[in-house]
Formats: C-alpha cells, structure tokens, sequence
C-alpha cells in the first residue's frame, strides 16, 4: 500500500520544515515516561515486525488506510536504529479520529499525540513489538520528506553511513529523544539539502 508522491505538492512545500504552534499541548493523557535511547545495529526483525504490524493495520482499517509506510531508519538495510519501528499511516482526514482510532485501538495501539497544528499529525504507540505508527493526510510534506530521506539512504551509501556516524555519536550524554534528534540535526539536514539538490528544487 504505497502511496505515490503525487503533483499536489510542490517543491516549496517539500523544502519547507513546519513548526506546530508551540503553545499547543500535544499529549492526549500526559507525557510519557522518557525511554531509554539506545542505537542498536540493524537487524531484519525490524522488517518482518513492519510487515505484521502493516497487515495487522490494514485488516483493521480497509479502505480507511491509504497508505501504510515504513519509515525512519529501521526502513534502511544496513543502518543502526533505536529499536523503535516508525509507521505512517494515511488517512482522508485525520481530524476524524472516529474513522481510524478505535479500530487500532481494537488491536492494541494507543492514540499518545495530537497535533492539530503540524499536519494534523496524530501518533499512536504499541509497546510489544515497539512501534510508534504516525498519522497523516494524503499529500503531506512531512510523510514525503520522510519517504524521500528512507528512499534516499536505502540507494546512497556515503550518506548511509554518514547518517549511521551522525546517530551513534548523538545519543552520547543526551537524556531525552529530543537532544538526541537535535544532536543530530544538522546531519539531517544536510542530506535532505542533497536530496533537494538531486530533484532540481535548488
């Protein structure tokens, strides 16, 4: 169920890195407790993890799902990743949670975040296997950024291992998810700068 990069974007809106409204609360019943970071080397549980929990989802949802997508870094053979599978899940609206959220919650997901303000973008969390499966809309910026950045290091393997170096170094003396993803920001940015770069966008 993989959802084309369509027209309706534009490369500006592609290039274009969102905030949210920094004033909006985005945890549906509190903070969670902060994990553990920990970058453990590839292995291809992480696949075979997506591929059940994919099948899971869509038995779930049908037609609701548009589009079920692994992404981040457990997406890519071969490089280090938290132990965590990422998931993005299109829906027609996700502003209509009733369309989607009690069936996941049927089969053990659990809605943690809600930001109305950056893509509409909702997340849900299962615990066994780890998975955090993030809700979006059709054509939207954020989930094509994340399907060209897992595109772009399956196929580039300087930049594979470039981003491999980036990661095992930033989780070094940082307590929480966002230092780690700070940590290695500029990183991520320079290799979407290249993936920019490649399209023709500047």
């Amino acid at each position: 169920m993989n959802e084309p990069i369509t027209d309706q974007l534009n490369a500006i809106e592609i290039m274009t890195f969102e905030d949210g409204d920094p004033n909006e609360n985005p945890w549906v019943a509190g903070k969670p407790k902060q994990e553990d970071i920990s970058v453990e080397p590839y292995t291809p549980q992480w696949e075979a993890s997506f591929e059940s929990q994919r099948d899971k989802i869509a038995h779930a949802l049908g037609e609701t799902a548009l589009a079920i997508e692994h992404v981040g870094s457990t997406a890519v053979l071969g490089l280090p990743a938290k132990p965590v599978i990422d998931i993005d899940l299109i829906v027609n609206d996700p502003n209509e949670e009733e369309a989607y959220i009690p069936a996941l919650t049927s089969v053990g997901y659990e809605l943690t975040v809600r930001e109305r303000s950056w893509y509409q973008h909702r997340m849900l969390r299962l615990d066994h296997p780890r998975v955090n499966l993030h809700v979006f809309g059709p054509d939207c910026p954020e989930h094509t950024r994340h399907r060209l950045f897992r595109d772009w290091l399956r196929e580039h393997s300087d930049d594979r291992q470039l981003y491999a170096d980036a990661k095992l170094t930033a989780k070094h003396s940082v307590k929480t998810a966002h230092e780690y993803n700070q940590n290695k920001q500029a990183v991520v940015r320079a290799i979407y700068e290249r993936i920019f770069a490649w399209h023709g966008w500047i």
